[in-house]
């Protein structure tokens, strides 16, 4: 039988308040309040504060603040990588961001998702004096490949992959992977051109 966070990053519909993912959150929440609290010019316990919490960062890897996540170590980020401030990172999959990746501000990218039909949506018969939670959620990887920049306002949702040396337009919502070496903009997000290499 799987546990809840095998299902979790599975795919499959997980119980989000198991234990496992409460001891992931009160983590995260500590650390991230404190990296928030560090001031700018504090960069030495600020770059440990983000090793601690994430799964993996590689070099020159900057983050503004305030910062936002979940678990956190869930997210793994390679070298030369900038996320601007009042970025939300929901990790209950994972999100994994190449290299020589900018980020701009108030991007929001979301692994967690809950079903679209209401009969699936809702636990059955579910108690309020049970542990159990009234909704179903799952959660799918978020993968930023080497060389792209996120613009503004950005929103991507579970399960998308954006391909290498790709652009998002200011403001776009990411509903579907976006191919390598692409231009990519609106609600939903398409591309309008390829770059050129």
């Amino acid at each position: 039988m799987k546990t809840e966070l095998e299902k979790c990053m599975s795919g499959e519909w997980y119980d989000c308040h198991d234990e496992v993912f409460v001891e992931f959150k009160t983590k995260a929440r500590k650390l991230v309040g404190e990296y928030n609290r560090l001031p700018y010019d504090n960069k030495g316990r600020r770059h440990e504060v983000l090793k601690e919490l994430f799964g993996s960062m590689g070099t020159n890897v900057s983050v503004g603040n305030p910062f936002i996540c979940d678990y956190g170590c869930n997210i793994h980020i390679g070298n030369n990588v900038s996320i601007n401030m009042n970025c939300t990172l929901v990790d209950c999959n994972k999100i994994t961001i190449g290299d020589n990746v900018l980020i701009a501000s108030n991007v929001q990218i979301y692994t967690a998702g809950h079903p679209i039909e209401l009969k699936d949506r809702l636990t059955p018969d579910w108690n309020p004096e049970s542990d159990e939670y009234f909704c179903r959620t799952y959660a799918l990887p978020v993968t930023i490949e080497d060389g792209c920049w996120i613009g503004g306002g950005v929103i991507i949702v579970p399960g998308v992959t954006i391909g290498r040396g790709s652009v998002i337009g200011a403001g776009s919502v990411v509903t579907k992977d976006i191919p390598a070496n692409s231009l990519a903009v609106g609600n939903p997000c398409r591309v309008i051109r390829k770059i050129n290499v």
